[in-house]
C-alpha cells in the first residue's frame, strides 16, 4: 500500500475514534448535569469542532508521528466545571470513563469485524502477531487490503488509546478509576495526590514510560485472545 494511502487511513481511523472519545466525555457531563461541553459545541459527533478546539494533538501531531514512526497518536479535549466535578465526583469520574468506554468498544467491535470477515472468506490470520497494520490480512487484492488494514488499525489504535488513557496518573482518564476502588481516608489521599503539581506536570512522561513497558506484552496477549477464539495458537 501507498504511504499515503495508508496515511488516510490512518488519519480516518484516528479523527473517527478521537472525536467519539471526547463526545462521549461531553454527552455523559451533559447527562450527569455538567453543560460545559455543550456550550462549547462539543456534544456532537462532527469532528471539525474537535478538531478546532486541539489542532496541534488533531492535526500536526498525528501526521508528525506518521511521517516519523508509521503510526499516529495525538490527543483532543473535553471542558468541564472544575466546581461540578468536585461537588459530583462520582459522577465527575463515569464521565471520564466514558471516554475509554468507547475505544473498548471500538476494539471490540474491530475484533467482531474480523472474525465476520475471516468466516465470509474476505479476510484471513496473519502469519505472525506484532504489525499495527495486519492484525488481520486480506485473502485477495484491491479493496480487500484497504479494508484489512482499516479493521486493523481500527482494533490497535483503541486498544492504544484504551491502555493509554487508564494508566492512573493526570491528566489521563485512569485517575478516575481511584473513585472507585478507595474510600474514606485512603480515597481522600489519593486525591490529594491525583492533584500534586509535580505529577500533573510530568504526569504524561510518566505515562509513556509505563506505557512502554506494559503495551508490547498487553499487544501480543490480546492479539492471541483474538485468534484462540478460532483455534489459532500463536507462540
Amino acid at each position: 500500500m501507498e504511504p499515503l494511502q495508508l496515511c488516510i487511513i490512518w488519519y480516518i481511523v484516528f479523527v473517527f475514534s478521537v472525536v467519539l472519545h471526547e463526545a462521549a466525555h461531553a454527552f455523559a457531563g451533559y447527562w450527569f448535569g455538567d453543560h460545559t461541553a455543550m456550550h462549547h459545541g462539543l456534544t456532537t459527533l462532527n469532528p471539525v469542532p474537535h478538531i478546532q478546539r486541539s489542532p496541534i494533538g488533531m492535526v500536526i501531531v498525528p501526521l508528525l508521528s506518521f511521517v516519523s514512526g508509521g503510526w499516529m497518536i495525538g490527543w483532543a479535549s473535553t471542558p468541564y466545571d472544575p466546581y461540578w466535578a468536585q461537588a459530583h465526583p462520582k459522577q465527575a469520574a463515569l464521565k471520564t470513563l466514558a471516554g475509554p468506554a468507547v475505544n473498548l468498544t471500538l476494539m471490540l467491535i474491530a475484533g467482531v469485524l474480523i472474525h465476520i470477515g475471516i468466516s465470509a472468506g474476505i479476510f484471513q490470520a496473519p502469519e505472525r502477531l506484532g504489525d499495527f497494520i495486519t492484525v488481520v490480512e486480506a485473502s485477495g487484492d484491491g479493496s480487500l487490503k484497504g479494508l484489512a488494514v482499516l479493521v486493523s488499525i481500527l482494533f490497535t489504535l483503541n486498544l492504544v488509546l484504551l491502555i493509554f488513557n487508564l494508566i492512573p496518573v493526570p491528566p489521563l482518564d485512569g485517575t478516575a478509576i481511584g473513585e472507585f476502588v478507595f474510600k474514606g481516608e485512603m480515597l481522600y489521599k489519593y486525591r490529594q495526590l491525583m492533584s500534586h503539581p509535580s505529577l500533573r506536570i510530568f504526569g504524561i512522561f510518566i505515562a509513556w514510560a509505563v506505557m512502554s513497558k506494559i503495551y508490547p506484552p498487553i499487544h501480543i496477549t490480546v492479539l492471541m485472545g483474538l485468534y484462540l477464539i478460532r483455534g489459532i495458537h500463536y507462540y
